[in-house]
């Protein structure tokens, strides 16, 4: 039986029923219904195998939401989404412009352009904002199109 020994879902009764209503009135994300539907088969014990073909999903996309029901809970493995995948504006559209100014200046003295750590030190000296990673400096730059080079 491999790894769905080690995260075993157990659904109570409560929890089921949620589970087959929400699949029921539909109205959700595709991703959310996928979910529901692979935890109430896994609580039928369905093989890992099984239920990613039921899915449409790989082997580890089971074995992530048995997991992840069994150490965070019900609410955690249907609705999180994954770290990497929800992205939170870091800057607005005023602080947007701002580092577009900076980026658009001329670079620090002894500096020939400038490069994406010294623009999010730029942007903290200015207050624009708290704190910011170059990486995020990169991204949003890339967004507008604009090349710092």
């Amino acid at each position: 039986m491999g790894m769905e020994a080690k995260y075993l879902v157990r659904l109570d009764s409560d929890e089921s029923e949620y589970l087959q209503s929400l699949i029921d009135k539909g109205g959700r994300a595709a991703a959310v219904l996928k979910r529901a539907r692979i935890l109430l088969k896994a609580n039928e014990d369905w093989t890992d195998a099984r239920i990613a073909e039921f899915a449409g999903v790989g082997l580890s996309t089971v074995f992530r939401i048995r997991r992840r029901f069994v150490e965070e809970g019900l609410e955690a493995a249907i609705f999180r989404k994954h770290a990497g995948t929800r992205l939170y504006r870091k800057l607005d559209g005023e602080a947007e412009a701002k580092l577009i100014a900076v980026a658009c200046s001329e670079a620090p003295e002894g500096r020939s352009r400038w490069t994406l750590r010294l623009l999010a030190n730029r942007l903290v000296t200015l207050e624009v904002v708290d704190s910011i990673s170059p990486e995020c400096v990169r991204t949003t730059l890339k967004k507008t199109n604009l090349s710092h080079t």
